[in-house]
């Protein structure tokens, strides 16, 4: 049996914005600073570091989307702590045949239309609360959205500045995928890692599941069928199904570790 604390699991979600996002946005607003990728994985790293700058506690991570691309180069950078990594609807490559990601693409590498955008984003949260709720529902998310998933969206999504942040971090991903996946990282740390994709996701299309089960055809990866979508932690339903899946894996990742912890023990007293 594994105690609670001899793990800790560090999840990062790439639909919106994380809490430490919004927070490091609106902190740094009179200097309309502007986040990159890069600048992002940074933040995070540096995060796990000062936290745990005196402990060896082992870490899970777990990425949704973007956050998936990020929370792999926190396992580059903090591979002798991370025990596992889990990618969640991973968007770590360009999809060429979604016309969703060549028009954001377009968007974002223009500064006057990223500022235009978020202007416009920006008035529609000036406007009455139940008719940005509604503009809200039909046009960035849908009607099985629960109402905190909407609340959440209309509360800070509709802001000039986070907006304009998410255009510029789209801007610096096209450019950073424009290269391939580091397919030899993956290949030695193949037993860390683990994918689940959508069987309809534009952001990781079945097509990368299949070039990940080409270049490392031994990593474990899975397709949800569920009829989920994209944005599955918008949805009490998503939640639950995906929150279920994650804690299953990582029960048995750590199970295994456990075990391989304890053989190496008996080893070395034998």
């Amino acid at each position: 049996m594994i105690p609670d604390n001899w793990f800790l699991v560090c999840s990062l979600c790439g639909i919106m914005a994380t809490g430490s996002e919004v927070s490091m946005y609106f902190q740094n607003w009179e200097q309309g600073q502007l986040f990159s990728l890069q600048q992002q994985i940074n933040h995070k790293v540096d995060f796990l570091s000062q936290e745990l700058q005196e402990t060896k506690v082992p870490i899970v991570l777990v990425g949704h989307s973007i956050g998936a691309y990020i929370t792999m180069e926190m396992l580059k950078r903090k591979g002798d702590q991370v025990i596992y990594f889990i990618g969640l609807y991973p968007f770590i490559m360009v999809n060429p045949q979604s016309k969703k990601q060549a028009n954001i693409a377009k968007v974002s590498r223009s500064s006057i239309l990223s500022c235009l955008m978020s202007l416009m984003v920006a008035s529609i949260g000036l406007l009455p609360k139940w008719l940005s709720q509604y503009i809200v529902v039909q046009y960035i998310g849908n009607s099985s959205w629960s109402t905190s998933a909407v609340e959440t969206a209309r509360g800070h999504l509709l802001k000039y500045h986070l907006f304009r942040n998410m255009l510029y971090m789209a801007m610096t991903e096209f450019k950073e995928f424009s290269h391939a996946p580091d397919w030899e990282f993956m290949k030695k740390n193949q037993r860390k890692m683990t994918f689940l994709f959508g069987d309809d996701d534009h952001w990781g299309p079945l097509q990368v599941y299949e070039e990940i089960a080409k270049q490392v055809p031994d990593m474990a990866l899975m397709i949800e069928r569920e009829g989920l979508s994209h944005s599955f932690c918008c949805t009490e339903a998503g939640s639950i199904w995906v929150a279920r899946h994650v804690s299953s894996l990582i029960k048995i990742q750590t199970s295994s570790s456990a075990s391989a912890a304890d053989d190496g023990k008996l080893s070395q007293i034998a």
